[in-house]
């Protein structure tokens, strides 16, 4: 009979039955209540009365049993503390046993527990482990160390465990050379910053086990290798020789990492350009190859190749072909597959894509179609001596009488015609020909954009704006705007013949809304600057952003409903994200023809400050570090809402600014957002504002003041925030974390008098020191005075500048909105100076001395000195 028959069981009496199997002397009678304990643990039932009975079953010879007694303690431990202790001294005995199994068994289970008050004793026998003669043993006990620094990284560094990792990368065993890279990547990943510095000796090393390890000890090596800085350029090209071999590996997760250092060293070559060229070349046949994998493994691939070509389009120049979308692609594959079409199109292959982004704009995805046209527009856009024959493309496609390719088509000729003005004209008959069948928002407001911006074109454009007019007030915001805005234009035209319209469409507009007047005399005419020419069809990034992403090509889930037939879940990068789906517009990553600029003043105010002169309101402080916007609430968690967002102090207040895009197919509105109690009171000064309706594929920016005169609750972390946020779907919660520096008031600055005072009547235990390293100081002043100003830009302000014995000194104070103090001593010990690319200097080492009111606030407080001077 199978294991089947443990979860088959329920009947009254059950826990007191087992408990007394469990206390039977004998053995075959112990093993099987054991396996009914951990059946009915599985299941969901608490068994954790049994806890006792169960450690008593831990010291036994048999294998089997002590893996189930170890699993229970793991799962267990933690809501059982005080009990778990009595397993210590089994764990301890079991470490020193003669089956590696059961040592290696014992120092997984002791890594696993969490549990604080069994830390200390995980040590010694830890530190026996890593220097196991089995292999095996060691192995676990490096992965243990990664475990135990995320419970208590200060024991790790205290018990000198990262030096035994250390040397575990110098072990003849590949595996464990594996896990202990592995172990070290996590920690690195924990810690925020590299707990052991790489050089050539330890990089060979890692070469060589590369050869000998499993396919996953493979990944983590090459991920490890991939963060390392060659000394020249005869390292960086010895390291690609022996990495490329990986290139040809079965598994699409080697040749993905193996890229990923390639790419990474080709960068550190830039004097050796026949050694890249002939490196390049080599990239291209994997890449290719992964392209026909499973979906899964074709989309991941697809993401990498996107950043990849980015980066060296040389690399797929002319593999154009394989991108070519199949007819059982799914559509996440499609559409990753069409946004690579476009980057990599050129004057010698545009002929080819146009032909191929025609056939896909006549298939049965409405979704995939509509991309497919948008395409082409951005192919008229990137690749100039094209344009003419994309707009005859998009004409064809408009004789066709489709519905949504019609209005996809008008939206991209509108950004055609920006990017080419007084060239493609000729085509506006046509397109007002199709007026009538125009019922999308966005293809409405395009076309209203059209007649305004060539309204001394067309004959009748006073009554195809007329017709708009008749349902107004019935209208999407974006096409009331873009109506008023083409009216004016027209106005300002045709000033005799259409005044009574503008009159017209002035009224109806101010039945919506009150509007300020402008106070200016009558005479005064209205500028109607011309919108910013497109001039990126695809979203693109600086090369510092380049570099990043270059640096975590790593797979990552798809932003459309991720593939879940075959293959193993990645971990995504938050990189990937600035290349997520959309950008459909040919403006930029915003995706929105209103320029960024106009979008900051918030919603559809952007086309009113085309015309009026409306801008956006004024920024942070000069200075003051604005953190950049992170992900908060992700499309697949939101049902396609999508938040990111960061927090800035502007005039004295805290400002919560997001970018809110819809990622679902159909329009978001009714937005409302609440913060939960949290440690600084902070509530929302007014509601949040969105104006208009949120169209699928589209973002909008908005800003909102807060207060911190709310509720208030200890959060863990302190600077935690939890927000609730609501739109005609559903209501969606997500958590952020508030720089700490935005709580930093103006009236910051202590009288001299006063700090002496306070700082000696702060008690010593509420004295905290921190070291920061890698400072970033300007060179053009004084080291003092480059971190005075650094910090009192984000009002943590100087008090007193001293030099004792060549040791510079700074002493600040700043205060928080909830009315603690923060006093700081500030020791500068200069190093050697290594000059950047940016021109600033490094100095080795700075000590901080922090006392505070209330010492809890000093590990975030020191975080704000950390983050605000290392920045540039």
């Amino acid at each position: 009979m199978t294991d089947s028959k443990y979860f088959t069981t329920t009947k009254k009496g059950e826990i007191f039955e087992m408990k007394g199997e469990l206390n039977s002397e004998k053995k075959e009678k112990k093993r099987e209540a054991v396996k009914k304990v951990i059946a009915s643990m599985t299941v969901g039932k608490d068994v954790s009365a049994l806890f006792p009975d169960v450690v008593n079953c831990m010291q036994t010879d048999n294998l089997e049993l002590k893996k189930l007694v170890y699993l229970y303690l793991m799962n267990y431990a933690k809501s059982q503390p005080d009990m778990a202790i009595m397993a210590v001294n089994t764990f301890v005995k079991d470490c020193e046993d003669p089956n590696p199994l059961i040592r290696a068994l014992a120092v997984r289970t002791m890594g696993c527990i969490r549990v604080d008050k069994i830390t200390e004793y995980l040590c010694e026998p830890l530190r026996k482990c890593l220097k196991d003669e089995d292999p095996y043993v060691r192995k676990t006990a490096a992965v243990c160390v990664a475990k135990l620094y995320d419970i208590n990284a200060q024991l790790v560094e205290d018990q000198g465990f990262l030096d035994a990792l250390r040397d575990l990368l110098s072990d003849s065993n590949p595996m464990v050379v594996a896990n202990a890279v592995a172990a070290l990547s996590e920690i690195n990943e924990a810690s925020g910053h590299p707990v052991i510095e790489m050089n050539s000796q330890t990089i060979n090393k890692l070469l060589t086990a590369l050869n000998e390890c499993t396919e996953w000890g493979q990944v983590f090596i090459l991920d490890f290798l991939a963060n390392y800085n060659p000394k020249d350029d005869r390292e960086a090209q010895s390291i690609c020789e022996r990495v490329t071999p990986r290139l040809a590996h079965a598994n699409a997760a080697v040749v993905l990492s193996a890229v990923k250092v390639c790419m990474k060293l080709m960068e550190m070559m830039v004097s050796d350009s026949d050694y890249c060229s002939t490196l390049t070349k080599k990239l291209a046949p994997p890449l290719v190859t992964l392209l026909s994998s499973e979906p899964e493994v074709q989309y991941v691939a697809l993401r990498n190749i996107n950043l990849i070509v980015q980066k060296r389009p040389d690399i797929l120049k002319h593999e154009m072909k394989v991108f070519f979308v199949k007819y059982n692609d799914p559509i996440y594959v499609k559409l990753e597959k069409l946004d690579i079409m476009i980057r990599l199109a050129t004057q010698a292959n545009i002929a080819q894509v146009l032909a191929e982004l025609k056939e896909y704009a006549t298939e049965v995805d409405v979704d995939f179609v509509r991309k497919s046209v948008r395409a082409i527009g951005r192919c008229a856009i990137k690749v100039e001596q094209s344009a003419e024959r994309c707009v005859s493309t998009l004409l064809d496609l408009i004789q066709t009488k489709v519905n949504y390719v019609v209005q996809e088509a008008v939206v991209v000729i509108k950004d055609i015609f920006r990017k080419y003005p007084n060239k493609y004209e000729s085509i506006i008959s046509t397109l007002c020909e199709n007026l009538d069948t125009l019922d999308e928002p966005e293809a409405r407001a395009s076309m209203i954009w059209i007649i305004g911006e060539y309204a001394e074109r067309i004959d009748n454009a006073d009554e195809l704006l007329e017709s708009f007019l008749d349902a107004f007030h019935d209208e999407n915001t974006q096409v009331q705007l873009a109506l008023l805005t083409a009216i004016v234009k027209l106005f300002l035209k045709r000033p005799t013949e259409t005044q009574e319209l503008v009159q017209q469409v002035l009224s109806l507009a101010t039945q919506l809304c009150t509007c300020r007047s402008g106070g200016g005399a009558e005479d005064e005419k209205l500028d109607s600057p011309p919108l910013p020419q497109p001039t990126s069809v695809i979203p693109s990034q600086d090369s510092l952003i380049g570099d990043l992403l270059s640096l975590d090509m790593g797979p990552t889930q798809p932003t459309q409903p991720a593939p879940s037939s075959q293959g193993q879940a990645v971990q995504s990068t938050a990189s990937m994200d600035l290349l997520g789906g959309g950008f459909d517009y040919l403006l930029g990553p915003s995706e929105s023809p209103v320029p960024q600029q106009q979008q900051a003043f918030g919603g559809d105010a952007g086309l009113l400050g085309d015309i009026f002169g409306v801008g956006p309101g004024s920024g942070a402080s000069a200075g003051f570090y604005v953190p950049p916007k992170q992900m908060w609430l992700p499309a697949a968690k939101g049902k396609g809402l999508e938040i990111t967002g960061t927090f800035s102090r502007r005039g004295g207040q805290i400002v919560m600014d997001v970018t809110i895009s819809n990622k679902a197919m159909q329009p978001m509105e009714g937005f409302a957002i609440q913060l939960n109690k949290n440690s600084f009171g902070l509530v929302p000064a007014a509601p949040l504002n969105i104006p208009h309706a949120i169209n699928p594929n589209q973002s909008t920016d908005a800003s909102m003041v807060l207060n911190t005169n709310g509720p208030v609750q200890k959060m863990d972390p302190l600077t935690n925030i939890q927000v609730a946020i609501k739109n005609i779907v559903d209501v969606f919660y997500f958590a952020c974390i508030i720089p700490i520096h935005v709580f930093f008031t103006e009236d910051g600055q202590m009288d001299k008098r006063v700090f002496l005072a306070t700082w000696k009547d702060i008690p010593a235990q509420n004295e905290v020191q921190y070291t920061l390293s890698n400072m970033m100081l300007g060179a053009d002043t004084t080291v003092l005075d480059a971190v005075s100003n650094k910090l009192q830009q984000n009002n943590i302000f100087t008090i007193a500048k001293r030099n004792v014995e060549g040791q510079d000194m700074l002493y600040q104070s700043l205060k928080l909105t909830n009315g603690i103090w923060v006093l700081t001593e500030l020791k500068i010990a200069p190093g050697n100076p290594n000059y950047t690319i940016y021109m600033t200097l490094r100095f080795h080492m700075q000590m901080l001395s922090l006392k505070s009111r209330a010492s809890e606030v000093a590990p975030t407080v020191y975080q704000a000195f950390e983050t605000i001077l290392r920045q540039q």
